[in-house]
């Protein structure tokens, strides 16, 4: 496993991020889908984030990426929901027949952080550290 480093630090963060077409609507497509993730791979960029796998179905798109500690996470996904909304209403137009408000995503995301050892090995890891 190769740790993440800057300048005072070393780290391993994933994360999984889900999110979901307003309305559940089924807009995405393969061609959808890869404008989507070329937009996260770009934008992600001066936020430290970096993609390590996508997929997508009818409805919503599933990511894995990494980022660094100082990361401001929740505005990152901010970003890119509002940038990707505006840039894929308008060079898919045919999403306005399906989509006709303003938003592409639902307001709320679902983040989760992965990787690593499982929480209860981790735990029973600093059970395990106390001074005899």
């Amino acid at each position: 496993m190769e740790l993440d480093s800057n300048n005072h630090s070393v780290f391993l963060m994933y994360y999984h991020l889900v999110l979901v077409v307003k309305y559940r609507r089924k807009p995405i497509d393969d061609t959808l889908s890869d404008y989507a993730k070329e937009m996260f791979e770009r934008l992600g960029k001066p936020y430290n984030v970096t993609l390590v796998e996508w997929n997508h179905d009818n409805d919503h798109v599933h990511i894995l990426f990494k980022a660094h500690p100082n990361t401001e996470l929740s505005k990152f996904i901010n970003a890119y929901k509002s940038a990707s909304s505006r840039r894929i209403k308008s060079e898919f137009p045919q999403i306005k027949q399906k989509l006709w408000k303003e938003y592409f995503w639902s307001r709320s995301f679902c983040l989760l952080t992965s990787g690593g050892s499982p929480i209860e090995v981790i735990k029973k890891y600093i059970e395990n550290q106390r001074v005899n």
